[in-house]
């Protein structure tokens, strides 16, 4: 089994990455962590990320889970990177976070949590931040 998570360093994303966890080891399964950037980044920013992303690898890896880091910077949507490895993995579930929205914005999702929902070819688990 295969668990796919959108991770941000936001609230958010650290909630959805800490759920991921969670799932991962009750079913013992892998987790992949994805990490996607819609252009390009700086040096400070790649910096940055991969220091981020080096502190998650860190973490999963100390609380004993089957882990796989990736960061794409490939051109697509977030949405569209995390259905896409989804695929890939032949994932059973998608985790993601949400952010708290107005009770307007509640009525609409935002556009990649959208289109996870509805094009994923799993599960997918939100998590409010």
């Amino acid at each position: 089994m295969t668990i796919v998570v959108g991770f941000v360093p936001t609230k958010e994303g650290r909630a959805a990455l800490a759920r991921a966890v969670e799932e991962a080891k009750a079913r013992q399964s892998r987790l992949v962590v994805i990490n996607s950037h819609r252009g390009s980044l700086d040096d400070e920013q790649a910096r940055a990320a991969e220091q981020e992303l080096q502190r998650v690898t860190d973490e999963m890896s100390a609380s004993g889970a089957q882990v796989e880091v990736r960061q794409l910077v490939r051109g697509n949507e977030p949405a569209e990177d995390l259905i896409a490895v989804a695929n890939e993995t032949s994932a059973d579930l998608i985790v993601i976070g949400l952010r708290r929205r107005t009770p307007v914005g509640k009525l609409i999702l935002g556009s990649n949590a959208q289109r996870i929902l509805l094009d994923a070819p799993c599960a997918v688990l939100a998590v409010k931040g």
